[in-house]
């Protein structure tokens, strides 16, 4: 095994990680310097996540666990999952609304690596036609029962 296929994924699941842990973390604790206003349009984006009164904290209670995943080497794939709309939507702000595109660029390509990376826990999601089992004693947990 290389050392880039051996290393690769700790160091990107790390990065991520920490990433989406510390930032989820400061929004709840405030550690680190307050960036400077983003621009008006990002700005009212913002206002209107925060007006909600659950929107941000869910979503920053989401990255806290995702990169506790990461961290931990535990339900990394989910942890994917669910980060993916969030830096979806991180992306799209910082490319149309706030534009510095770099941390963004690098965040999805650690994404998208370690999607890569993990692509035989995704596989089964991504078949068009998957069969439900018809009950436990018919098919092994963790197992799908496909037609045809």
């Amino acid at each position: 095994m290389s050392l880039v296929a051996r290393w690769g994924p700790r160091v990107a699941r790390t990065l991520l990680g920490l990433v989406f842990f510390v930032f989820g973390l400061n929004f709840f604790l405030h550690f680190l310097p307050q960036p400077p206003p983003p621009p008006k349009e990002a700005g009212v984006f913002i206002e209107g996540l925060m007006v909600t009164g659950y929107v941000f904290p869910l979503i920053k209670a989401i990255e806290i666990a995702a990169g506790l995943a990461l961290l931990a080497n535990r339900f990394v794939p989910l942890a994917l999952t669910v980060l993916a709309p969030i830096l979806i939507n991180i992306a799209g702000f910082h490319f149309v609304l706030a534009p510095a595109p770099a941390m963004p660029i690098v965040l999805l390509a650690l994404e998208l690596y370690l999607a890569w990376s993990y692509r035989a826990a995704f596989a089964p999601m991504l078949r068009a036609r998957v069969e439900p089992a018809a009950s436990a004693e018919e098919a092994p947990a963790g197992r799908t029962v496909t037609a045809g």
